[in-house]
């Protein structure tokens, strides 16, 4: 996949912070098992020497990266992530028709390594989420989700618990959504394989709130790219 110019992500920037609207595929650090991989701070780093990333999204998720470019902005912002002050939403795309008012989803989550989270009520760590139902469609529900806390795969497990699972996302249970599935009478050519719509999960950090070091409140959106705007355009055509 060709990853495009940092510039280009750059949603917002000023002497302190970068926002830039992280495309899918590309880690956000670097990975132990991925050592000479590109990433988001591999090319911070080349665009400003001092940057550093103030926190982390899965690799096939899209949206609001904050990234620090003193050490004195990076302070700034993990003690507001720290101290929950940071407000994050993310969009995504989940499995049937499910209407969320504000639901609150309180479990705690363990986090054993290796990518092996769990919800565990005896060990597990804190984690909060709140989840509002956007746009219906006939099979499928866009919904917002605002974590509180920021455990690994928070959102992603915490829909699963309440049989929302994110479309695509196999680790918790998600099936890809698949055009023959919505579209009357969608025909393959002979021999070929279908694929799915979007060929990751289906999840977008669309919008970040903090404070500069100035304490002035700074908000951002990032625009879905063009896979997940290509889902739900689909979905409104055939599915709604």
């Amino acid at each position: 996949m060709k990853i495009p110019a940092f510039k280009s992500m750059v949603l917002f920037e000023n002497d302190d912070y970068v926002v830039v609207n992280k495309p899918p595929f590309v880690s956000s650090l670097d990975e132990r098992n991925a050592p000479g991989e590109l990433n988001m701070l591999r090319l911070a780093k080349q665009y400003h020497p001092d940057a550093q990333v103030c926190h982390r999204l899965d690799k096939e998720t899209s949206g609001c990266l904050l990234i620090a470019k003193t050490p004195e902005a990076y302070r700034s912002a993990s003690m507001q992530f720290e101290r929950r002050k940071v407000t994050k939403n993310y969009h995504a795309v989940v499995d049937g028709h499910v209407i969320f008012t504000d639901l609150l989803v309180d479990l705690p989550i363990l986090n054993a390594g290796n990518k092996n989270v769990s919800i565990d009520r005896k060990d597990g760590k804190r984690a909060e989420t709140i989840f509002n139902s956007l746009t219906y469609f006939k099979h499928y529900t866009l919904v917002n989700c605002q974590p509180i806390t920021g455990r690994m795969h928070q959102i992603r497990i915490h829909l699963a618990t309440q049989k929302a699972s994110i479309c695509g996302d196999d680790l918790y249970k998600g099936k890809p959504v698949f055009l023959s599935s919505i579209k009357r009478g969608f025909r393959l050519a002979k021999g070929e394989e279908e694929q799915p719509i979007m060929k990751r999960f289906a999840l977008h950090a669309r919008s970040l709130v903090f404070k500069g070091v100035d304490d002035m409140e700074i908000a951002v959106e990032a625009p879905y790219p063009k896979d997940f705007a290509v889902l739900l355009n689909l979905l409104e055509k055939y599915d709604s």
